[in-house]
Order: C-alpha cells, then structure tokens, then sequence
C-alpha cells in the first residue's frame, strides 16, 4: 500500500514539473493574477481566462462556427454542382462519340460507292 502511494506521489511531481518545465504553471499563474486584480469582475472566468491564453471569445468562435456552416453550404452546393457538370461532359462526349461513329460509317459508305462507280469492272 505504501509503495503506491509513493508511485502516485512520483508521478504528481513529475507531472508538476513538467508543467512548470513547459511554462504551463507561469501562464495560468499570470492569467489568474489578472482575474484577482479586475475590480470588475467578469461574468464568465472561463471565458476571461481563455482569451487571456489567446483563445477565441465565445462570440467569435459562434461566428466562426456560422461561417464554417456557411461555407459548408456553399462546397456541398458547389459540389453538386460539378458532378451535374462532369454527367453532362460524359453526356456530350458520348453523342459525340455516336456521332463520330455514325460519320465514319456513312463516309466509308460513299468511299464504297465511289470506289465501285470510279473503278473498272473486273473481267
């Protein structure tokens, strides 16, 4: 039982200097210093503490979030837009493709005929 508690006492104080190490501790330090000292206190210390750390405002990230939604809208509109594109391509060549084909049968067709009508009967 006492080995464990030296295990997890170990491992607190690895993790504290780590975030010692790191600047982790002089940072949130620093942000709560400035909380104390405001003579007005901010409705939310969540968020005073988050912007202080260079997060964004709650509002900022709910503008964020709508113009990530918006743009969302528009790539899928977009998108879909492509693939009708890209259909109507495939569409476009394959008539083209047709016609090409019907082309060269009739050309092979009046090649025929004109061969026969220019040359000489054969005896």
């Amino acid at each position: 039982m006492m080995r464990f508690k030296e295990e997890k006492e170990a491992k607190k104080e690895a993790f504290r200097k780590y975030l010692e190490s790191s600047g982790v501790l002089d940072s949130l330090t620093k942000v709560l210093v400035a909380l104390y000292e405001q003579n007005d206190k901010p409705s939310s210390a969540l968020e005073f503490i988050q912007q202080k750390l260079g997060g964004p405002s709650v509002s900022d990230y709910e503008k964020l979030q709508a113009e990530k939604s918006d743009l969302q809208i528009k790539y899928n509109e977009l998108f879909a837009k492509h693939q009708e594109t890209l259909r109507e391509l495939e569409g476009v060549k394959s008539l083209h493709s047709r016609n090409s084909s019907k082309d060269d049968d009739e050309r092979d067709v009046i090649e025929d005929e004109h061969t026969a009508l220019v040359a000489p009967p054969r005896h």
